[in-house]
């Protein structure tokens, strides 16, 4: 079995190292929410999770799908609607959803929904991008309906049912030269004539690396910033937040 994990983004790389120290130790029934190309699922997956990864577009889930099987991994990736597949009462120990709550008009209600999702005392685990002030060309060519503020997530979190909660803001200072450059490509590049879910689908695809080779140039590339950022859970462009089901 390969343990290559595949390649993530700038933007991924800062995030993965704050998720990877918020996740529980241990092998965990898993379900993530909007898995895109799966570079985080064949992380977990590789890290001895029982994974199941969700995904709406079916060109990132067919990718998604296809890392799992060719490292070998155990894990499965759907094409479809979480609200579809998935029931409450599923006993999941954790649900996670990476940069998918500012792509959802009903966030609270999703949100709501994940948590009958969790067996009690699981764990809800998401990443949004922070700041509403910040919004720009790049959030409204990726179908973002708003940024967090962290008090706002926060209390999303609470009224959803969720206690314990944390939350950290990451990114610093790299976090803020990738957005300007993204900010700067949406201006240019991206055409804002599509709809809404047709950005939503393209926001996984973006800026997304291939190789084995890109990938540890941004981990090499990334990792004094992961180091800085660590110092920083203050500040910085994105949030992490998390909450646990209460017990029965």
């Amino acid at each position: 079995m390969t343990t290559t994990a595949p390649p993530l983004t700038l933007f991924g790389s800062l995030r993965w190292d704050v998720v990877r120290r918020v996740f529980p130790p241990g092998p965990a029934r898993v379900l993530e929410i909007g898995c895109g190309q799966g570079a985080v699922g064949a992380r977990l997956a590789a890290a001895g999770h029982d994974y199941t990864g969700v995904e709406l577009d079916g060109a990132s889930a067919d990718v998604a799908a296809a890392r799992l099987t060719d490292a070998g991994l155990p894990g499965q990736v759907v094409h479809g609607s979480v609200e579809a597949l998935v029931r409450p009462g599923a006993g999941y120990d954790v649900v996670c959803a990476f940069e998918v709550l500012e792509h959802l008009e009903d966030d609270a209600g999703a949100l709501a929904s994940w948590v009958e999702l969790l067996r009690p005392g699981g764990l809800v685990l998401v990443s949004t991008p922070a700041w509403q002030s910040r919004y720009g060309p790049m959030d409204a060519a990726v179908g973002h309906h708003r940024r967090y503020e962290p008090a706002q997530m926060r209390a999303l979190l609470a009224e959803a049912g969720l206690t314990d909660l944390g939350g950290r803001l990451y990114g610093a200072p790299l976090g803020y030269a990738l957005e300007a450059v993204r900010n700067q490509v949406a201006r240019r590049r991206l055409d804002d004539r599509t709809t809404t879910a047709e950005r939503t689908a393209r926001s996984g695809r973006l800026f997304q690396p291939s190789s084995a080779l890109q990938g540890t140039v941004t981990a090499a590339a990334t990792w004094p910033f992961r180091v800085v950022q660590r110092a920083l859970p203050q500040t910085g462009p994105a949030l992490v937040a998390w909450g646990t089901r209460p017990a029965a």
